[in-house]
């Protein structure tokens, strides 16, 4: 196993228990790098549609950073953007069918999540309390009827938002025009880092073993894989690579062609502060989801195309906090922030499957904004593949093959 994020701590939960020998690699401190670990904790049931649509394609410029978006495309960045950036128009020609290839993933996301805490008993880390949807202003009603009819299309459960909440929130933001809906099976999670940790503690107890290294390289030997690191190599049986961002390279060996961006999310934390409710609010005009979490609330937004390791850019945070004030909560100018590389694939579909030729080389990449979502999917559908069982769920639409 490579990678130890959400997606590689519940895929070595997902052998363990069923009695394999896993040994999980992770450059960083498990379950502490990479976007895992700065997850706003929104369990999206509601997410059933990819984000490539004709509107968004002809109507981007709209959500640019400089015009006060969250959608942030570096000029430096260009030409790694433009390739990628084609494989999106394309797939926003497929939405429907791409659809069809999500939303069983999706839609089991939230019951297999809270199984697998059951089964490991960590059941209070989730809370499926659903989320609401707000929107400001003087067209707000006709926005939430908007988002109303487009759920119902995709077969998305939602109801009105309750009195209370818009009067607090009109009340907090100082608005005259409030609207909202409330989205019932989605969730959140208290903590991301506590499930990882729990997950990857699960895996532990069911003898994972996990080392901190830097995998460069996977090359098959025979019937094998060998597993190189900076310091040394090893041979396993099978190998599964949920790398994140860093996952391209070592699947290029094997034919893969896999054109991730870093698309990048920040987010800032308002430590000791209740919230309006026990549940994420999305504010649609600000582009901004603010989530409960144990002792604290963490909002987060931006999707910033930079290299995973790129510099923070100070606007960001000092603009989610800007925002936050404006919509009443107590928030300091300044404070700490975190920012993290979101690994997306351009038709916004996960990959999942096992790469061509000999050697059993498996791979679970590019869960863009829903990785927390269907952690605990992946890691069934691996270890189906792994089993050589079929799938439980249909996969062969998200085999890395579709971009050669």
């Amino acid at each position: 196993m490579i990678g130890a994020g959400v997606i590689g701590s519940a895929i070595a939960y997902a052998l363990a228990r069923e009695g394999r020998q896993v040994v999980l690699f992770e450059r960083g401190e498990p379950a502490t790098s990479g976007a895992s670990y700065g997850n706003v904790g929104h369990i999206a049931a509601e997410l059933v549609e990819p984000l490539p649509s004709l509107p968004l394609l002809f109507g981007f410029w709209r959500e640019l950073f400089a015009f006060g978006g969250p959608l942030d495309i570096p000029l430096a960045r260009l030409p790694k953007f433009l390739p990628w950036a084609m494989h999106f128009a394309a797939a926003a020609l497929r939405r429907k069918e791409h659809t069809q290839h999500l939303a069983p993933l999706v839609r089991a996301g939230p019951q297999t999540l809270a199984r697998w805490l059951g089964e490991i008993g960590h059941g209070q880390l989730f809370k499926r309390q659903g989320h609401y949807e707000i929107w400001l202003g003087a067209s707000a009603s006709q926005r939430a009827i908007a988002q109303a009819r487009a759920m119902n299309q995709v077969e998305v459960q939602t109801a009105p938002a309750p009195r209370e909440l818009l009067e607090t929130v009109r009340q907090t933001a100082q608005a005259t025009d409030v609207a909202g809906l409330w989205f019932p099976t989605s969730g959140h999670v208290i903590d991301p880092l506590l499930l990882m940790q729990a997950f990857a503690a699960a895996a532990a107890q069911r003898g994972t073993e996990q080392r901190r290294a830097l995998v460069h390289e996977l090359r098959v030997c025979g019937q094998e894989i060998e597993v190189r690191t900076e310091s040394d190599a090893m041979r396993v049986d099978a190998a599964v690579i949920c790398a994140g961002v860093w996952s391209a390279a070592l699947l290029s060996r094997f034919g893969l062609k896999a054109p991730l961006q870093s698309v990048r999310g920040y987010h800032v934390e308002l430590p000791n502060q209740p919230a309006l409710v026990d549940a994420p609010i999305l504010y649609a005009n600000e582009h901004l989801l603010v989530t409960p979490m144990s002792g604290r609330l963490r909002a987060s937004s931006f999707m910033e195309f930079a290299a995973a390791h790129a510099e923070s850019d100070v606007r960001k945070p000092r603009r989610l906090r800007n925002a936050l004030h404006s919509l009443g909560y107590t928030c300091d100018a300044d404070g700490p922030s975190w920012v993290g590389p979101r690994p997306v694939l351009p038709d916004y579909l996960p990959g999942i499957g096992r790469a061509p030729g000999p050697g059993r080389l498996f791979y679970a990449i590019g869960h863009q904004h829903i990785g927390l979502t269907i952690a605990a999917v992946t890691g069934e559908l691996v270890a189906d593949l792994v089993a050589e069982r079929t799938p439980r769920l249909a996969i062969d639409a998200l085999d890395l093959r579709r971009f050669s």
